[in-house]
Protein backbone atom coordinates (compact mmCIF):
# COMPACT_ATOMS: atom_id res chain seq x y z
CA UNK A 1 0.00 0.00 0.00
CA UNK A 2 1.11 3.50 -0.92
CA UNK A 3 2.28 5.85 2.40
CA UNK A 4 2.82 8.97 1.02
CA UNK A 5 3.75 10.55 4.54
CA UNK A 6 7.25 9.31 3.89
CA UNK A 7 7.90 11.34 0.90
CA UNK A 8 10.62 13.57 0.98
CA UNK A 9 11.41 16.43 -1.91
CA UNK A 10 14.60 16.80 -3.73
CA UNK A 11 16.25 19.86 -2.46
CA UNK A 12 15.46 22.79 -3.53
CA UNK A 13 17.90 24.87 -5.33
CA UNK A 14 17.32 28.80 -5.22
CA UNK A 15 18.21 30.80 -8.29
CA UNK A 16 20.05 33.86 -7.70
CA UNK A 17 20.38 36.73 -10.38
CA UNK A 18 24.26 38.10 -10.31
CA UNK A 19 24.72 41.73 -9.18
CA UNK A 20 24.63 43.41 -12.34
CA UNK A 21 20.76 42.19 -12.70
CA UNK A 22 21.05 40.35 -16.21
CA UNK A 23 21.55 36.46 -16.15
CA UNK A 24 24.31 35.55 -18.19
CA UNK A 25 22.76 33.09 -21.00
CA UNK A 26 25.28 30.41 -19.21
CA UNK A 27 23.25 30.98 -15.69
CA UNK A 28 19.99 30.90 -17.35
CA UNK A 29 21.10 27.30 -19.47
CA UNK A 30 22.26 26.28 -15.89
CA UNK A 31 19.66 27.58 -13.71
CA UNK A 32 16.85 25.86 -16.38
CA UNK A 33 18.59 22.33 -16.17
CA UNK A 34 19.27 22.21 -12.23
CA UNK A 35 14.66 23.43 -12.83
CA UNK A 36 14.39 20.31 -14.82
CA UNK A 37 16.36 17.72 -12.62
CA UNK A 38 14.31 19.22 -9.92
CA UNK A 39 11.18 18.60 -11.29
CA UNK A 40 12.28 14.83 -12.85
CA UNK A 41 13.29 14.22 -9.01
CA UNK A 42 9.79 15.16 -8.20
CA UNK A 43 8.11 12.78 -10.54
CA UNK A 44 10.60 10.17 -9.59
CA UNK A 45 10.06 10.31 -6.13
CA UNK A 46 6.68 8.38 -5.96
CA UNK A 47 8.26 5.39 -7.91
CA UNK A 48 10.97 5.05 -5.44
CA UNK A 49 8.55 5.11 -2.79
CA UNK A 50 6.52 2.36 -3.67
CA UNK A 51 8.95 0.09 -4.73
CA UNK A 52 9.58 -2.70 -2.05
CA UNK A 53 12.80 -2.43 -0.92
CA UNK A 54 13.49 -5.32 1.74
CA UNK A 55 13.97 -7.41 -1.51
CA UNK A 56 16.78 -5.61 -3.39
CA UNK A 57 21.00 -6.56 -3.30
CA UNK A 58 21.24 -3.78 -0.27
CA UNK A 59 18.60 -5.11 1.93
CA UNK A 60 16.43 -1.80 2.48
CA UNK A 61 15.93 -0.42 6.15
CA UNK A 62 16.22 2.63 7.58
CA UNK A 63 19.83 3.28 6.49
CA UNK A 64 18.75 3.10 2.51
CA UNK A 65 15.80 5.18 3.27
CA UNK A 66 17.85 7.93 4.15
CA UNK A 67 20.09 8.02 0.91
CA UNK A 68 17.42 6.91 -1.30
CA UNK A 69 16.63 11.10 -2.01
CA UNK A 70 19.51 11.88 -3.25
CA UNK A 71 19.67 9.01 -5.44
CA UNK A 72 16.58 10.08 -6.79
CA UNK A 73 18.06 13.37 -7.45
CA UNK A 74 21.63 12.07 -9.01
CA UNK A 75 18.92 9.88 -11.36
CA UNK A 76 17.19 12.91 -12.32
CA UNK A 77 21.31 14.66 -12.52
CA UNK A 78 22.19 11.91 -14.67
CA UNK A 79 19.06 12.41 -17.14
CA UNK A 80 19.12 15.95 -17.96
CA UNK A 81 22.93 15.34 -18.44
CA UNK A 82 21.69 13.06 -21.34
CA UNK A 83 19.67 15.29 -22.89
CA UNK A 84 16.53 15.14 -20.27
CA UNK A 85 13.03 15.25 -21.43
CA UNK A 86 12.74 19.19 -22.85
CA UNK A 87 11.38 21.11 -19.70
CA UNK A 88 14.83 22.82 -19.26
CA UNK A 89 15.15 23.72 -22.96
CA UNK A 90 11.67 25.43 -22.66
CA UNK A 91 12.36 26.70 -19.31
CA UNK A 92 15.78 28.33 -20.98
CA UNK A 93 13.92 30.05 -23.88
CA UNK A 94 11.41 31.30 -21.21
CA UNK A 95 14.28 33.06 -19.59
CA UNK A 96 16.09 34.22 -22.82
CA UNK A 97 12.71 36.16 -23.42
CA UNK A 98 12.31 37.47 -20.15
CA UNK A 99 15.70 38.43 -19.89
CA UNK A 100 15.08 40.24 -23.59
CA UNK A 101 12.21 42.10 -22.14
CA UNK A 102 13.65 43.46 -19.50
CA UNK A 103 17.01 44.46 -21.37
CA UNK A 104 15.77 45.20 -25.09
CA UNK A 105 17.92 45.33 -27.88
CA UNK A 106 17.93 48.55 -29.20
CA UNK A 107 21.19 48.37 -31.64
CA UNK A 108 23.22 51.05 -29.32
CA UNK A 109 26.63 50.13 -28.38
CA UNK A 110 27.36 49.55 -24.32
CA UNK A 111 30.35 51.75 -23.10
Amino acid sequence: MLDATNLVAPQQRAVRSPQSGALSEAAMRKSAKDFEAQALGFLLQPIFATVDMSESSFGGGAAEAQWRPMLVEAFAASAVRAGGVGIADAVYRELLRQNGAQHPNTGEVQP
